[in-house]
């Protein structure tokens, strides 16, 4: 069971679900809230993209805007922590450099989990949500009409993980990060990014803890999709 001041990555499920296209399960938020206070992940029917953000949770739906979410909504994924920084670096006016890489840059280590937080003003910021969808349809199929959102200016938080590569079967490897503006208005999962002047907290999480469904569905699942490959298109 995972103790709430235990250092640790909570998966609801492996992420593999989801790329085969298992977008149901009876999780709730109320659960996941009680495994961290910061995180990312989705809905039932993949219905927009979660963030959580200081124990608040919400959803960026396709229309770009985000909403809050009750504890009675339900979750096929979700991945959380509570976020406590290890270090905090501040960069200014960083001119050609994309947030990827700067994050990159902070990370010490390629072989361990790490939850990242980065605040700040944005010169560019690119995102997309999904609209809700039925079952069984790869969600590499679903990416591929994902309506996109760009913005400039804006100020706002990114919430996210750096997974290493050999755990790419049961979350999204290399850094996955959901944007929140600051005005709670809009968001999404990050696709690019032009940092301005900003705040990466890096926390260095040494334990992983997944909870694997018990539904029909995932009991009985082949999982025969190339999860790395998929993930490389959907994600990016």
């Amino acid at each position: 069971m995972c103790n709430k001041k235990q250092n640790a990555v909570y998966l609801s499920a492996p992420v593999n679900a989801i790329i085969e296209g298992l977008y149901r399960e009876k999780t709730t938020i109320g659960e996941i809230r009680k495994k961290g206070d910061f995180g990312l992940g989705t809905f039932n029917r993949l219905d927009g993209e979660m963030i959580m953000l200081d124990g608040e949770v919400f959803r960026m739906k396709a229309d770009g805007k985000a909403y809050p979410v009750n504890d009675s909504e339900q979750t096929p994924f979700a991945c959380v922590t509570h976020f406590k920084p290890d270090t905090l670096d501040e960069f200014s006016e960083q001119a050609d450099e994309d947030l990827f890489s700067l994050v990159a840059r902070s990370i010490p280590s390629d072989n361990m989990l790490y939850a990242v937080r980065v605040e700040g003003a944005f010169r560019y910021v690119k995102t997309r949500s999904v609209p809700p969808q039925d079952d069984y349809r790869p969600l590499i199929e679903v990416a591929r009409e994902q309506p996109e959102f760009e913005y400039e200016n804006m100020k706002g938080t990114m919430v996210g993980f750096y997974t290493p590569d050999f755990l790419k079967e049961v979350n999204v490897p290399g850094l996955h990060l959901h944007f929140l503006s600051a005005d709670h208005s809009c968001g999404g999962h990050l696709l690019a990014c032009t940092p301005d002047s900003i705040t990466i907290g890096i926390q260095h999480v040494p334990q992983l803890i997944m909870g694997l469904p018990m539904t029909l569905d995932f009991l009985t699942t082949e999982f025969e999709r190339n999860t790395a490959k998929d993930l490389d298109e959907v994600e990016r």
